[in-house]
């Protein structure tokens, strides 16, 4: 209690000095009301508490109304553009920003301050490469004084350097200039010692998260909540406030919190990500994409940015961009299991929503190539063949997948149908009746095989038989339901037909497995016959 009694003394002190130097300022504008000095003096103080982390006010149009009055009587000072492009960059302009800063380039081409802040914009924007252009623009123009530039230079080319021997080793040179020319650097001395202040939430951190651990999170907020109220500056506490109400299901709260750690720290990929993940559960894709855009310009060699949006694209039903994602996923090919798993994900797009078999198959066997012991690419990639009507080679592959699991059940029954498909009943009831021994509550294999002995064969009751057991194992089948419908309907059952048509109507409204117009004509011709 003792230290925060000291400290809300030393933030009154503080303010009431600020608040003196401003009054000061004004009495004297009001003598000299067209001094451009006092102006900038008085927009430089407004600037200044504004930044203050232990102040809440906001003094940020104040100031930019000062240096614009300054600015009418110093038009080529690349001084007052600069200080307004700073003053519409914490306001969040950066647009306007940007054309300070290049005003201000143009009264002085050598301004190294200027480049700094445009670099800093450019990344704000995510325009990463302006960015790299900038930053080294300002080391040109200041060779000793240019820590800061070097600093971020190091955290662009870090981004940019997963999988880059090459790149990373740049940035770790970069690393090292900014830190042997800090002592020639003021903004970089200013934000060390910045960052030298936050360590004193060390405790409050670990207080939070004991919060966490013991789930109580009203605590844990109330803890985060007040550590900002000290020093809103600090991106971490936004970013442990954002993942708090993530897994709490508060999306709009984890937004807010994970927008303000990414103003503060652009460069920190957890807090984009997390961003994502709070848009997507709320269903928000269009943000979600726009933010994986952004991550994919920091860091364009991360493969699993790109196989994450694509999984958007595919919700949203855009199958070519989801594939075109996929495929940069796995041209970057961080690991062959990885690598595979896109690779299926990306043959099961082509094989069910662009109906194009030969990609598939081409997107299975690229699968094969990386893990060839996966069995799941054996199915799809016979699955693949046979929607193509390539038996053959379907017929090939699953024999080859039972070379390596002889009793899978899901590999036999795809070889049902693959053999009902080419008309060889006799092999396809094998092949059913050997998943069922396999496995005996696959309801599909029930069902499948009730379809061939009761349009084939006609051995109506063995297929009720069957089809009551793939009831039975699922009672959310509607195909069974209807199929049973149709069994039980010839045996001259028409009330206990239509209870299991309306049953299956029922739950195809949600499952969406059968034509409901297919359903509709069946009740209609159970009661006109």
């Amino acid at each position: 209690m003792k230290k925060t009694i000291e400290e809300n003394n030393e933030k009154l002190k503080n303010k009431n000095k600020m608040y003196s130097k401003i009054e000061r300022c004004k009495i004297d504008l009001q003598k000299d009301p067209t001094n451009p000095a006092l102006h900038v003096r008085l927009g430089d103080l407004y600037l200044k508490w504004h930044l203050d982390i232990y102040n809440a006010g906001q003094f940020i149009d104040e100031a930019i109304t000062e240096y614009q009055f300054a600015m009418e009587s110093l038009l080529d000072s690349c001084e007052i553009y600069y200080k307004l492009g700073c003053a519409f960059y914490y306001k969040g302009d950066l647009d306007r920003a940007i054309n300070y800063f290049t005003t201000a380039l143009e009264k002085k081409n050598n301004y190294y301050d200027a480049y700094y802040m445009l670099a800093e914009t450019f990344v704000k924007k995510a325009h990463f490469t302006d960015a790299i252009d900038a930053a080294t623009a300002a080391i040109q123009c200041s060779k000793f004084c240019s820590s800061s530039a070097h600093y971020l230079l190091y955290k662009l080319y870090d981004a940019l350097s997963y999988k880059n021997p090459k790149v990373k080793l740049a940035a770790f040179a970069e690393k090292l200039k900014s830190i042997l020319l800090i002592p020639f650097d003021k903004t970089a001395i200013k934000n060390i010692i910045s960052n030298f202040t936050y360590l004193r939430f060390l405790a409050v951190f670990l207080y939070g998260f004991y919060a966490i651990q013991v789930k109580n999170y009203g605590l844990a907020v109330e803890i985060y909540k007040n550590a900002i109220e000290i020093a809103p500056g600090f991106a971490p506490l936004y970013c442990v406030l954002g993942d708090i109400y993530l897994s709490t299901g508060y999306f709009e709260d984890a937004i807010t919190e994970y927008k303000m750690a990414i103003w503060l720290d652009p460069f920190n990929i957890a807090a984009n990500r997390h961003l994502c993940r709070a848009y997507e559960e709320q269903g928000d894709y269009n943000q979600a994409i726009e933010i994986y855009n952004r991550l994919i310009a920091l860091a364009p060699n991360i493969p699993d940015l790109y196989s994450n949006l694509a999984n958007i694209y595919y919700i949203k039903g855009e199958f070519d961009l989801a594939i075109s994602n996929y495929q940069t996923a796995i041209t970057l090919n961080p690991n062959p299991s990885w690598t595979s798993i896109i690779a299926q994900t990306m043959g099961f797009v082509y094989q069910e929503n662009k109906s194009d078999p030969d990609a598939a198959i081409s997107a299975y066997q690229t699968a094969y190539v990386l893990t060839p012991e996966d069995i799941d690419i054996y199915v799809n990639l016979g699955s693949a063949f046979y929607d193509k009507e390539d038996y053959n080679n379907a017929l090939q592959i699953y024999r080859q997948a039972l070379e390596f699991q002889p009793h899978n059940a899901k590999i036999h029954c795809n070889l049902g149908f693959l053999y009902w498909g080419k008309g060889d009943t006799e092999e396809a009831i094998k092949s059913y009746e050997l998943a069922i021994k396999y496995n005996d509550s696959y309801d599909i294999a029930y069902n499948n095989l009730g379809v061939i002995y009761l349009d084939d064969l006609g051995r109506v009751k063995k297929a009720i038989e069957l089809f009551r057991k793939a009831v039975e194992m699922n009672p959310n089948y509607a195909l069974a339901h209807f199929n049973l419908a149709r069994a039980i309907s010839i045996v001259g059952d028409k009330v206990e037909a239509a209870k299991l048509y309306q049953m299956a109507q029922d739950i195809n409204k949600i499952t969406n497995e059968i034509d409901p117009r297919d359903i509709a004509d069946k009740i209609s011709e159970l009661f006109e016959s």
